[in-house]
């Protein structure tokens, strides 16, 4: 091959890595803006059911039942001595 041919395949090989870079770095950024709005989900919904467990008992028997469905050890911790406000009104 001459050397020119071989210039030309190194320039080649370079844009495709640097191609690449830009693919896996913008993977990246739409992976962590995709986690940041599940994070941001969870918070309001979070926020909505112990809001709702407060003001109606419906509620307080699903959050009463989805504490009980933790599992893990470290998940539980936050919430030993935690209980959630009382419903104002009944069924």
């Amino acid at each position: 091959m001459t050397s020119h041919a071989q210039e030309r395949i190194k320039k080649a090989r370079l844009k495709v890595s640097q191609a690449q870079a830009r693919l896996e770095a913008l993977s990246a950024r739409a992976a962590a803006h995709e986690r940041k709005a599940d994070t941001r989900r969870k918070i309001i919904l979070g926020g909505l059911l112990l809001d709702a467990a407060s003001k109606d008992t419906r509620y307080k028997g699903i959050l009463d039942a989805l504490l009980q469905r933790i599992s893990r050890e470290a998940d539980r911790r936050p919430f030993d001595g935690w209980e959630p406000s009382k419903p104002t009104t009944i069924d």
